[in-house]
């Protein structure tokens, strides 16, 4: 015999439900919801006196807070417990970190003066956790190109971005960088700062200080042309507020990399270029190019005698440049400060800061917190001096 429900109508006109079982019908009356419980036309159950049932409703609602007491307990329990266990797997990743080689992106070309610092501090990363920190080059666009694939890494500790402070120059530089140099990801230190860059000319250059230099440049405008690793590239940046302070005109020549731009004022193709020190300083010495100042706010110690452009005469000139490591947005912190931590102590070595001493390098080894505030500041700065000299986005 089927289920199938009938409606009938009693004689009081109350509506009964009949339902067909097996064993006969079974009438049912039908009843309104209120206040949280069934009741009848009569307000309330069938055969069961109103204060008896308000004792019962007492008693559902008393148990029903208790069971979502209960309730909401268990989940707080059960997420607090799921909390600890991330915990711990987080701190044992980090402790068995790294479990393969690490790429570190440096998106210029090889040989740049990125590399000056970068390879002896890996190096001890590589020597103390038993795994290689690869360096891959991956130059370009004055950085972006290697800087959008760490942005594109995934953040599990095993892309590290090492680039210079063109990090903090592109994001004026550019009308739309396909990253966010702040957003898109992870700080882990600043290695070191920089001196600035030197103001070197090939020997056919007559001008033998930044006085003449300057001198000759306003008499022969636009003839004089310089080399840079990029538009937007610390080089370039700095001979752009030095024509601006200076009031001169120098050519541009972009290059896609120090190297190659370094080897053409070598050649004598291009005259001028502004370049680091320690990637300047051994063809300085065998008299292939000539320095005749510095733009940092203090003098050189590999070149005492070499003035500062502000001493040279452009009051208030100074442009440095730092050197620092990123991960990818989302990297676990635990990672981050363990990387963090091992680059302090590699600075701090007597061979890594005589390396960076010998190539005019000031170790700094920050924490992820205060390089990301430097970063935030330093991008500001770049965006000021990048309306200063009138430089155009591309």
């Amino acid at each position: 015999m089927t289920d199938r429900p009938v409606a009938i109508r009693r004689d009081d006109d109350q509506s009964v439900t009949m339902r067909r079982h097996e064993d006969g019908p079974v009438a049912f009356p039908r009843h309104e919801y209120r206040s949280g419980a069934l009741l009848g036309r009569d307000g309330a159950i069938s055969g069961v006196a109103p204060q008896e049932e308000g004792r019962r409703c007492v008693m559902r609602r008393r148990a029903f807070r208790e069971c979502a007491v209960r309730a909401l307990g268990a989940a707080l329990l059960g997420a607090t417990m799921l909390t600890a266990s991330l915990v711990g797997v987080t701190a044992a990743t980090a402790q068995s970190y790294p479990a393969k080689p690490v790429r570190v992106i440096v998106p210029f070309t090889a040989g740049s003066p990125v590399e000056i610092p970068a390879r002896p501090v890996l190096g001890k990363l590589a020597e103390w956790t038993g795994q290689r920190f690869l360096v891959d080059n991956r130059p370009g666009a004055s950085g972006t190109i290697g800087t959008e694939l760490v942005a594109r890494a995934p953040a599990d500790g095993y892309t590290i971005l090492y680039t210079n402070c063109s990090h903090s120059s592109n994001p004026s530089n550019y009308k739309k960088l396909p990253y966010d140099s702040l957003a898109d990801f992870t700080p882990i230190t600043q290695t070191n700062r920089t001196y600035g860059n030197l103001l070197v000319v090939h020997p056919v250059v007559p001008a033998r200080s930044v006085k003449e230099f300057i001198a000759l440049a306003k008499k022969h405008p636009n003839k004089l042309h310089y080399a840079s690793a990029g538009v937007g590239s610390p080089p370039h940046i700095t001979a752009a507020l030095f024509n601006s302070m200076a009031g001169i005109e120098l050519r541009h020549v972009p290059y896609k990399g120090t190297s190659v731009a370094f080897t053409d004022v070598l050649g004598g193709y291009v005259e001028v270029m502004f370049s680091s020190p320690p990637f300047t300083y051994p063809y300085i010495q065998a008299g292939k190019v000539r320095a005749l100042g510095i733009g940092g706010p203090r003098r050189i110690p590999m070149l005492p005698d070499l003035p500062t452009f502000h001493e040279a005469g452009l009051t208030g000139y100074e442009m440095t440049c730092y050197h620092g490591m990123w991960f990818p947005k989302g990297t676990p912190q635990e990672i981050v400060r363990r990387v963090q931590t091992d680059v302090a102590k590699a600075l701090a070595t007597p061979d890594v800061r005589q390396h960076f001493e010998t190539n005019a390098l000031i170790p700094v080894g920050n924490t992820s917190e205060e390089f990301a505030e430097f970063l935030r500041k330093d991008i500001a700065r770049q965006a000021e001096i990048a309306k200063k000299i009138g430089l155009v986005p591309q």
